[in-house]
């Protein structure tokens, strides 16, 4: 689905600075150069190239996520070659951007909208280069310009999933209290917890409920943020807060901070209090099964195939600038198989879900939100 995005924009004022800033260079099993500097593009190879966001290659969330589809490219087609560089501040950004520019790659994928303006800038100056950028629509929320015609943008509607893990949150929760916070207050992560609070607020429309959210409030957009994506310890003390108040079911919009949460609840359950997750971004059974047993679900998005479509078609020549926006409909925005759980909610509340999907797929329920999609 490619085209406008249709949900109120949202401003993302972004502070990019040109550093020399020390990053490291790596690569999977498919490039040569495994653990040095990337080799040169032979005429035999496409080399796809990721920068990727300061939460790092194996953050359990964006970034993983966009490397398995990188990954993905490189054994759908064995002439990609992937790489990558890994930003450990924001000054790193425009700095490994520059370094892929000069080493021939066939396309730059940016994960991230924290890197909307070095992608930006790097495009205008290289029409020639292709780049893709996880997260970001430049037109809507991004820089709120028209985004260079060199750039796929890969967004993703979590408003709508995010309705899904609301609803079911507020249907298994036994203290009729719920709890979400994120990493950062940027509109791609308020936008999953916006369809959260969505979810419960319907939750208790249709079953004359009072199931309270802690964390976020969807009209007045103030909650709780952690400031980073990267304090587990910061994440663990917050949802230990939440239990304290007596939520049952944690939603952390945090990439790997919700490893603190996670870890919060294993101690919890230690103690004798059931409390549950739902995971970000990724399916957290696949991406941290250590924890499988207190996922609930996952709230996802379809990173991993957006990014490899974005890298075949590069490599294919079919490459066109524009906006993907993965959704319930078309797989980029979808509730994550329950696990552990599926024996343990209600047939009737997956049902109720089943039905909901139809209905956000149909138009019927139209999530709200204040953050870009």
């Amino acid at each position: 689905m490619r085209g406008s995005l249709k949900t109120v924009a949202a401003l993302c004022v972004l502070a990019m600075t040109t550093a020399t800033a020390a990053c490291s260079s790596n690569s999977n099993s498919s490039n040569p150069s495994s653990g040095g500097s990337p080799t040169a593009t032979t005429a035999a190879t496409f080399k796809a190239c990721m920068v990727t966001d300061t939460g790092g290659i194996d953050d359990k969330s964006f970034n993983a996520s966009s490397w398995a589809g990188m990954q993905a490219a490189a054994k759908a087609d064995p002439n990609i070659k992937i790489t990558y560089l890994q930003s450990t501040s924001p000054s790193d950004y425009q700095t490994n951007i520059s370094t892929f520019l000069s080493q021939g790659c066939g396309i730059i994928v940016t994960v991230g909208f924290l890197m909307a303006d070095a992608t930006e800038s790097a495009a205008k100056a290289n029409p020639n280069q292709k780049f893709a950028i996880v997260d970001c629509s430049y037109a809507s929320f991004c820089l709120s310009k028209p985004v260079e015609p060199n750039i796929d943008q890969l967004v993703f509607n979590t408003v709508q999933d995010g309705f899904l893990g609301g609803y079911l949150a507020a249907a298994v929760s036994k203290t009729h209290i719920v709890a979400t916070y994120g990493g950062e207050n940027f509109g791609t992560v308020t936008i999953y917890m916006d369809g959260f609070w969505d979810g419960v607020q319907y939750y208790n429309k249709q079953h004359h409920a009072n199931v309270k959210v802690l964390g976020w409030n969807e009209p007045t957009q103030k909650g709780d943020f952690i400031g980073n994506f990267t304090n587990l310890g910061a994440g663990q003390t917050l949802t230990n807060t939440f239990i304290g108040d007596g939520a049952d079911v944690i939603f952390p919009v945090a990439g790997g901070v919700g490893l603190g949460t996670a870890k919060a609840v294993q101690t919890a359950d230690a103690a004798g209090k059931k409390v549950s997750i739902e995971w970000v971004d990724t399916d957290g059974c696949t991406n941290a099964p250590q924890y499988c047993k207190y996922f609930l679900t996952s709230v996802t998005k379809g990173i991993v195939s957006a990014v490899e479509t974005a890298v075949l078609s590069a490599a294919k020549g079919t490459f066109s600038g524009g906006t993907y926006v993965g959704t319930l409909a078309n797989g980029g925005a979808v509730l994550a198989p329950y696990h552990d759980y599926a024996s343990k909610i209600p047939a009737s509340v997956q049902a109720e879900i089943n039905t909901l999907k139809s209905e956000i797929e149909s138009g019927k329920i139209v999530p709200a939100t204040k953050s870009p999609v």
